[in-house]
């Protein structure tokens, strides 16, 4: 005699439309701009300003891996 096969788990896109009574992903407007003619500039100063606080920050944090990035093999 053959087993009655186990149904299959809903989806989570199907679970989402149970629980909130909508298709989901949900149908949308449109985006406002057509972000394909979008540019991306770098307007930033060369050499980028850093204070003295900002480097004692990633020392403290990062100053082991530095020391094993940057220092000469043995």
């Amino acid at each position: 005699m053959a087993r009655p096969s186990p149904e299959r788990a809903p989806s989570a896109s199907e679970q989402l439309e149970a629980l909130l009574g909508k298709p989901w992903p949900f149908p949308g407007r449109p985006p406002k701009h057509d972000l394909s003619t979008w540019r991306v500039t770098d307007d930033w100063p060369d050499p980028v300003p850093v204070t003295l606080a900002e480097v004692e920050v990633f020392e403290r944090w990062f100053g082991d891996l530095f020391d094993e990035l940057f220092s000469p093999p043995f």
